[in-house]
């Protein structure tokens, strides 16, 4: 030991060298230790001297350590440790740090010892865990990140995220260049993209493009682009996020914003439609009562006028008049009243059963004293063994409507004719006449409220009608329907399904 210590040449070499050194003789004893061997254990100048050297190594791996370190003396030869291992060192606090080991054995007045050179590699150890980190956060990042050469744009390295999402392994796409998945964009298209980076002119480009999968399918992404450098070597480093809900979420949004405008606009005009119709209905409310109203003021003024006896013909006439079209003006508001009920669903229906021959009779009767001149209502055959299961108001309201009709719309001298018949499962009842009959252009809108055809305008009406009938037939089941020719006539249907009458006789038996 006192000859290490004598000796100047060991002790300059050693202290000028920055790495630790350590002479351990064939007993595993220190017997020299250099000032940065000292610091590095921290130990104090001569500590070391003369301790195991199991002492500067964890207990776990002491008594693996002698094994190895007696075989190491008795083949002798030079080598390294630690290189592929986690070789650790035990500070004099306990503390351990990483470290590698260079062993030098060499042979000093017929006695064996090694030379123990030992490196450090804390700082080594963390660049390398912060290399691994930031290599596991770009290979297990959600993104797409690609790595290409500036020039070739050939795939330098690519994450697992986007290997995934593209179906390419990371061999078959370092064969590969970004050409190959980006279909919307040429070599000459993506120069002009990387320019500005390569120009310095800015540090990131971003667009949005489209990738194409290894099966053919395609999706959209958004890329930002910067430049990078893998030593001399320029690169360009793509982060890309696949945007696809985005668009779809996008997409959704504008079709919703058209959906709602449509919708708007639908509001709109029927908004308009209303506003139409509430002045059609003022417009139609305005003639229609005041020209009987007129007449009844008329009549009323000339019966004050007939006092004797032998003007009681005069009078009866005007006493006439004035009851039509008090008659008339009630229809209208019984009409008015119809539609507020059915708009608010008021209607309250009584089916029953009844025998329709009955029905018709009634209607026909009524509607009899309204004829024109020669005109005249031609009976079905053969119903008397009809019974009907409906609101008998409502089927009598529909008929009487659709025989008022014909008349008004039917030159004198013509016939109108009531057809029953058996259709299946429904009963047909058709009232046809001979009249003036519907334009073509104003039969899809017969049956709209206060429609009127344009070429009965100058006669008496609302126009509200029809639509009472049809919203009566369709709330019952039932149904009305018409075929017309201009100057030939109208054929109305009701059309009243027979199962109703099933379904009860069935509940009584």
């Amino acid at each position: 030991m006192k000859l290490f210590e004598k000796n100047n040449v060991f002790r300059i070499l050693t202290e000028v060298i920055s790495e630790g050194i350590l002479i351990v003789n064939d007993q595993q004893i220190i017997v020299a230790s250099n000032v940065v061997a000292n610091r590095m254990f921290g130990y104090q100048k001569g500590e070391l001297s003369g301790m195991p050297l199991e002492a500067l190594l964890p207990e776990n791996v002491r008594e693996q350590h002698k094994l190895d370190a007696g075989a190491f003396l008795q083949k002798g030869h030079q080598r390294s440790m630690g290189q592929g291992l986690d070789l650790v060192g035990l500070l004099k606090d306990g503390s351990e740090f990483p470290l590698e080991i260079g062993l030098n054995p060499f042979t000093l007045l017929q006695k064996n010892y090694v030379m123990a050179i030992i490196v450090d590699i804390s700082e080594r150890k963390r660049t390398e865990q912060t290399i691994d980190h930031w290599f596991q956060i770009f290979n297990e990042s959600l993104n797409e990140i690609y790595i290409f050469d500036v020039e070739t744009f050939v795939f330098i390295n690519v994450n697992r995220g986007a290997q995934l999402n593209l179906g390419y392994t990371m061999e078959e796409l370092n064969q590969m260049s970004v050409l190959d998945i980006k279909t919307d964009l040429s070599e000459k298209s993506l120069k002009r993209l990387i320019a500005p980076l390569i120009n310095k002119k800015r540090e990131k480009v971003d667009f949005e493009t489209i990738h194409k999968r290894k099966d053919g399918s395609i999706y959209p992404v958004e890329v930002h682009l910067q430049l990078s450098s893998i030593g001399k070597k320029e690169v360009c480093l793509a982060i890309v996020l696949d945007i696809t809900e985005r668009k779809n979420y996008t997409q959704h949004l504008e079709n919703k914003v058209e959906e709602r405008t449509l919708q708007l606009r639908e509001a709109l005009k029927a908004e308009k439609q209303l506003n139409e119709l509430k002045t059609k209905f003022l417009s139609l409310v305005s003639h229609e009562f005041k020209t009987p109203l007129t007449s009844i003021l008329t009549s009323a003024s000339l019966l004050s006028k007939y006092t004797e006896t032998e003007q009681q013909e005069k009078r009866d006439k005007h006493i006439n008049t004035i009851r039509e079209k008090v008659k008339y003006l009630d229809n209208i508001l019984t009409d008015f009243l119809s539609i507020e009920r059915l708009d608010t669903g008021k209607v309250k229906y009584n089916i029953t059963l009844f025998p329709l021959s009955k029905l018709i009779n009634e209607v026909v009767y009524n509607s009899n004293t309204l004829l024109k001149e020669g005109q005249r209502i031609l009976y079905p055959k053969d119903i008397d063994g009809i019974n009907v299961f409906f609101d008998e108001k409502i089927l009598a309201l529909a008929l009487s409507n659709l025989l008022h009709n014909a008349i008004k719309y039917s030159h004198e001298g013509t016939q109108i004719e009531l057809q029953v018949k058996e259709q299946g499962e429904n009963l047909q009842i058709d009232v046809v006449d001979g009249g003036l009959g519907i334009p073509e252009e104003d039969q899809p809108f017969i049956f709209e409220r206060y429609f009127r055809a344009s070429n009965v305008l100058t006669s008496q009406g609302t126009g509200i009608g029809l639509n009472i009938v049809k919203q009566h037939m369709f709330n019952l089941g039932a149904e009305i329907d018409f075929t017309s020719s201009l100057g030939q006539g109208s054929t109305f249907t009701l059309t009243i399904p027979f199962k109703n009458y099933e379904d009860e006789e069935d509940s009584i038996g």
